[in-house]
């Protein structure tokens, strides 16, 4: 798509914030091999065969749901592949999507690529509103998959609310509070506040951690609190004269020229060290994230995390669940996907993963109110994210968000942490996602 390309239909979908990472959601993909999908009835020693292609970490087999469901349905097999990175799974269920082969019977697809899925491939997937129930979802995360005809093509996984996570032994070594209210009125309302608090921590600490993890991680949080950024309603590609882009880009930078920030793009190597090591002091935090943290801490670590609110409400993530209609095994994939994402099943899964549900019904349940994480210790993390739910803001989604959203981090503000000015490295951005758009 062009930069200046009007989308004909009303493809922006409306929803919450979704500031867009590569590779870091809770999810399913393909296997980006080509091979068509085996599962028949029969196969599996008399059994229907169900197959999901994951990304990331979904947690499903984790938290048990597959065999609860398998108990359940005695006729059930049902088998999972996993693919690390989003970035390595989507272009490869979008190339299998355009050709109709090569398909899992229940495929995850990311926020950051639901309105391309939606305005291009609607009519491969399966009308899930006949399985899955409106009403258990967040208005807004119902209609991010849902076609201009009212075709439901995804059920809602997850969301996810924005928090600051913290290392209490880190802002107690810089002389700053380390209870959770405390921390959280430090930067209340204001992401610039946010910033001058870590001038503060640097002072004191020095040079051997930065405030921040990333100068991504502080783009993606300030984005994911605005009503508009990328895309205007009608479907505009607006980022580059959008003024709110421009500010969250410019605070960035002052951060990462301030030495804030970590020179490090998120979910590489060399970024999952710096957690392992302790290298920072907070990042941008939405629920899925803890499960990220322990699973690259080192066990020293544990319950020297905490969790605070953000300056301003905001969304991080979360995905969805479709299923081909070219799957042998469509109907049962359909009734299974409605299942996974149910609002009692999310509630265990939260429990277990950190994957905050899309069903407010879960909110109240015993597994979210009392939800404990490793990391963070006895904070209600439940009872935090809940709240931070509360005020996220609903925002225009564009098919090439993502795009956009990795441009300017990727391609922009790390260049900042490298020695190149704000100006050099909006340039670059700008020229990166440009040239991405106009292919």
């Amino acid at each position: 798509m062009r930069a200046r390309t009007r989308i004909r239909r009303k493809a922006v979908v409306l929803a919450a914030v979704a500031s867009l990472g590569t590779g870091l959601l809770a999810g399913c993909a393909d296997d980006g091999n080509g091979d068509d999908n085996d599962s028949s009835s029969g196969s599996g020693g008399g059994k229907t065969k169900i197959t999901l292609g994951l990304f990331g970490t979904a947690g499903f087999e984790e938290a048990g749901l597959y065999k609860e469901y398998e108990k359940l349905n005695p006729d059930i097999d049902i088998q999972q592949t996993v693919v690390e990175r989003n970035e390595n799974y989507y272009p490869a269920l979008l190339n299998h999507l355009t050709t109709n082969s090569g398909l899992q019977d229940i495929q995850m697809v990311e926020v950051g690529n639901i309105a391309e899925i939606v305005q291009t491939q609607s009519d491969k997937l399966l009308d899930l509103s006949k399985y899955g129930k409106k009403s258990d979802y967040l208005e807004w995360k119902w209609e991010q998959a849902t076609t201009e005809d009212g075709q439901t093509i995804g059920v809602g996984t997850d969301v996810g609310p924005m928090a600051i996570c913290y290392r209490k032994d880190l802002f107690q070594k810089a002389g700053l509070p380390t209870d959770r209210e405390e921390v959280g009125k430090l930067w209340a309302g204001s992401w610039d506040k946010l910033v001058e608090v870590g001038k503060d921590y640097q002072k004191k600490a020095g040079d051997s951690t930065t405030f921040l993890d990333s100068p991504g991680g502080l783009l993606q949080a300030i984005l994911s609190s605005e009503e508009e950024r990328f895309y205007d309603s009608s479907g505009e590609v607006i980022y580059k004269t959008n003024p709110a882009v421009k500010a969250a880009f410019d605070l960035t930078a002052e951060a990462a020229e301030a030495g804030l920030v970590g020179n490090q793009t998120q979910f590489q190597p060399a970024w999952d060290t710096t957690i392992a090591n302790g290298k920072f002091a907070a990042m941008s935090c939405p629920p899925w994230m803890l499960g990220y943290i322990k699973g690259k801490s080192k066990p020293e670590a544990a319950g020297k995390w905490d969790v605070a609110q953000a300056p301003r409400s905001g969304n991080w993530g979360g995905s969805f669940l479709t299923v081909p209609k070219s799957g042998k095994n469509a109907e049962e994939a359909a009734k299974l996907a409605a299942w996974l994402t149910a609002p009692e099943q999310q509630a265990k899964l939260f429990g277990v993963q950190g994957s905050f549900p899309s069903t407010p019904a879960a909110y109240e349940s015993t597994e979210v109110t009392s939800a404990k994480n490793d990391m963070t210790g006895d904070a209600p993390i439940g009872e935090i994210f809940a709240k931070a739910a509360e005020n996220i803001p609903v925002q225009t989604i564009g098919p090439k968000d993502q795009i956009i959203q990795q441009g300017l981090t990727d391609n922009g503000v790390v260049l900042v942490a490298q020695g190149k000015s704000a100006e050099q490295a909006w340039d670059n951005a700008v020229k990166t996602i440009d040239n991405a758009l106009d292919q």
